[in-house]
This record gives structure tokens, C-alpha cells and sequence, in this order.
């Protein structure tokens, strides 16, 4: 399962159908990316023998509560999706991009005692949410995937927190993109770095 925002958008085909999508089957302009085929989890399924059980991605959604122009983001928030993926073995977590994006205010690390304000922090709703995973899905691999444009800041937090909850992540390198959204082959690079981190190569 998926838990993400628009990169991993495409019409039809997010758990609930009503999220925000960023990705289209009418030909937009924003990106040369027409078609489901072309969206980087459906090559990584495609081609590592996968299947999808929820795709729950939402555009522009924020790990923390706190959205753009200094909106209130609890309601597509990553925190509050993610009791929404399913009983998967995998679960693929691509997010923070618009919390950089949005200025999302960090905070600090704290591991336990989140109060309704923390969550509104980046710090520490990354790790009220890898809690969350790790607690309520034991048996699942997690992997968490970073955009290779993100603020230092954001990157090492993202680190910090996935090692300390024994999280697998996956940095994305070079990706190709054409306003700030993967490709045609910016998906397929991302298809190919994830599936390598999923299943590397002998």
C-alpha cells in the first residue's frame, strides 16, 4: 500500500477516489505523464511482481497538520490517512515534499505524549506517524521515500526518525521532472530507485 501525496496521484485510482489528484487522463500540460501505466508505482508492481492493495495518495497533503499559506491540512494530513492502507506487506510511504514546500514549521523530536499541537510540527508528526505505522503494522516492511529536492532540515529529520523506528529509506536521486512533478521518465527512475531499494540486485 501506498500512503502519499501527488506524485503518486492519478485519477481513478487513489483510495478514497474523492482525494486530490495532481495526475489526469485528459493531457495536462503540467507534465507529459498521461496515463496509469506511466505513474511509478504502477511500473514498480509492473515489474517486481507486486500487488497494489491502497493507494492512498492525496495532492498536496502534509505530513503534520499544518498546510500552505498557513491552512489547517488535518484532514488530508498523512497522520490522518494512515489508518486508511489496508493489511499490506509493504507499505510505501512518499511524503514531506509539501511540508518543505509549505514552510511546515519543525519543532522538535519527541517520541511518545504527542499532544493535538505537536501533530501541527513537522518533528514530531514524523514521529507520531512512524509510531503509528510501526504499531499497527508489525509485520509490514515500511519504507519511506524522499524527494531528492528537499531541505536539508527535512531530509535529516526524515533519517533520524526512520532509523530510530527501524524504517527502510529510500533517497531519490536525479530525478527528472517539469513543474516540480516527476516525468514520464522521472516515474520510471523513480520505479527503478525504489525497486532496487525493494529488491536489490544479486
Amino acid at each position: 500500500s501506498i500512503l502519499g501525496d501527488s506524485y503518486s496521484t492519478f485519477e481513478g485510482y487513489t483510495t478514497p477516489l474523492e482525494n486530490e489528484q495532481w495526475y489526469f487522463k485528459t493531457k495536462r500540460d503540467r507534465t507529459d505523464v498521461e496515463k496509469v501505466e506511466q505513474i511509478w508505482w504502477w511500473i514498480l508492481c509492473d515489474e517486481y511482481g507486486l500487488q497494489l492493495e491502497i493507494n492512498n495518495a492525496y495532492s498536496g497533503s502534509t505530513i503534520s497538520y499544518s498546510g500552505y499559506y498557513g491552512r489547517d491540512y488535518k484532514d488530508r494530513s498523512f497522520i490522518t490517512r494512515a489508518p486508511n492502507i489496508g493489511n499490506p506487506d509493504i507499505i510505501l510511504v512518499f511524503g514531506a515534499t509539501n511540508d518543505d514546500w509549505a514552510g511546515a514549521p519543525l519543532g522538535t523530536l519527541k517520541y511518545e505524549g504527542w499532544s493535538e499541537e505537536d501533530l501541527y510540527f513537522f518533528r514530531p508528526a514524523m514521529t507520531y506517524l512512524a509510531n503509528y505505522l510501526t504499531d499497527n503494522h508489525p509485520k509490514s516492511k515500511i519504507y519511506f521515500i524522499v524527494n531528492d529536492c528537499l531541505k536539508d532540515e527535512i531530509t535529516a529529520t526524515i533519517r533520524e526518525v526512520c532509523n530510530h523506528y527501524g524504517i527502510s529509506v529510500v533517497e531519490l536521486k536525479n530525478i527528472t521532472k517539469k513543474t516540480s512533478h516527476p516525468t514520464v521518465a522521472g516515474m520510471r527512475q523513480i520505479a527503478e530507485q525504489v525497486g532496487t531499494a525493494l529488491k536489490p540486485k544479486e
